[in-house]
């Protein structure tokens, strides 16, 4: 069973890291130059996006820890490939935001239901190593999806976008046979109880572990404001380094080839950044993860802010590098520091509450840095920067607290009574 789920999640990590990449390397010069979105349209695609997130989030999180772990993942790649099949289609900026609306709604069932089901099949201490593994996978197998998206944007931008698109539907029924699910247990039904009745005990049962849980409150709080600090710097950095900054020309080459480097480079540093992480340190505890996760969002904050900054291309590169690689290595330890001491029935719904919360984070700020970006790029990109500051704040109580922390709220609670 062990060696199964662990072929299937790498299978997972590599079709999802090759298959997202074809469209995100070619996303920006299709929305900026095809479509021809000013930077509150491109901003606004994200806040519709992350606002039909944050509505479907927890229903499906819930339908992952009422049902299944691994048809709710299966869903979300099927919708997310239609979606954007669209996305490729449009010609417009209302067919490109349906394509968000979509997009959105299925990409909640496979948020949190992935890393609930790789936790229940391998057990949690085990499965933080593949947290990372599947990291380097994902972006080994990008690099791959970069080369192929940028050939075939050579015949036109669309072309990756619904190729890509299409074939991550195809992968979500392949998954369903490939994914075992051994691990979960559903929640048993009372006699007579509904379906409905069960998500919504499943539901209060989370928030019920989330509100006992000192540090799981600290870590949402975290979340979102790293989507609020996201959002800008996702919608907006591909703008400033295409209108602001400018590429330098590469022969005859379509500059394309220049976002291949671009993305290509940030990729190895996040493969580099995991390696590290992985020789030498461990992600046990929450008082440690939180110091690791400090560390790197202080580094991302300079990062984006210098970013904002720059005028010249050179100085924008490596800030944007250095942006890309930390994230790339914050994210299976964020995931790493979610799942400590949860409670398997659960799971889902709390990692749910995770993604929930940086889609509060992006729905909210989105608009205001939209508008700041219609005016100055820059100044919405700095501002983006500097949004991750109260997130110290709460890393430091997090720390305080990660005694607390890293015992599970049915136990803390019996060492409070003795």
């Amino acid at each position: 069973m062990r060696k199964n789920a662990a072929t299937a999640y790498a299978i997972y990590c590599a079709g999802d890291g090759f298959l997202f990449r074809m469209i995100f390397t070619v996303y920006a010069f299709f929305t900026v130059l095809t479509l021809g979105f000013s930077p509150l349209q491109l901003v606004l695609m994200g806040t519709i996006l992350e606002g039909t997130y944050l509505l479907c989030e927890i229903p499906t999180g819930v339908v992952a820890d009422t049902i299944s772990r691994r048809l709710s993942v299966v869903i979300g790649l099927v919708g997310s490939g239609l979606a954007f099949a669209l996305l490729g289609f449009a010609h417009s900026f209302a067919l490109a935001a349906a394509s968000q609306v979509l997009w959105g709604m299925f990409a909640s069932f496979q948020s949190g239901a992935d890393v609930a089901w790789l936790t229940d099949e391998v057990g949690e201490e085990a499965s933080r190593p593949h947290y990372l593994r599947g990291t380097q996978i994902s972006n080994v197998a990008a690099l791959a999806g970069i080369l192929v998206g940028v050939a075939l944007a050579t015949i036109d931008y669309r072309v990756p976008i619904i190729a890509a698109g299409f074939a991550i539907t195809v992968f979500g029924i392949v998954l369903y046979f490939l994914m075992p699910e051994e691990g979960f247990r559903p929640r048993e039904r009372e006699p007579g109880e509904r379906v409905t009745s069960g998500l919504v005990t499943t539901f209060k049962d989370g928030v019920r572990q989330v509100r006992a849980h000192h540090v799981l409150v600290l870590i949402l709080g975290t979340a979102a404001l790293h989507g609020a600090s996201t959002e800008g710097f996702d919608r907006l950095a591909d703008f400033h380094i295409l209108k602001d900054v400018g590429l330098p020309a590469i022969g005859d080459l379509d500059r394309i080839v220049w976002y291949a480097l671009i993305d290509g480079v940030a990729l190895v540093l996040g493969i580099g950044g995991i390696a590290v992480v992985k020789r030498r340190t461990h992600l046990n505890g929450h008082a440690h993860v939180a110091r690791i996760l400090r560390w790197i969002d202080i580094a991302l904050i300079a990062a984006v802010v210098m970013f904002g900054l720059a005028g010249v291309f050179w100085l924008a590169l490596l800030t944007m590098w250095a942006a890309f690689a930390l994230r790339s290595v914050r994210e299976p330890i964020f995931d790493a520091w979610v799942n400590q001491g949860l409670d398997p029935a659960t799971r889902a719904t709390i990692n749910s509450m995770g993604s929930q919360s940086d889609a509060i984070g992006q729905a909210a700020g989105g608009p205001a840095l939209g508008l700041i970006g219609n005016v100055s790029v820059p100044a919405a990109l700095v501002v983006s920067g500097l949004l991750r500051l109260p997130a110290l704040l709460l890393y430091a109580r997090a720390i305080k607290r990660g005694s607390v922390g890293t015992v599970a709220p049915a136990e803390e609670a019996l060492e409070l009574e003795e």
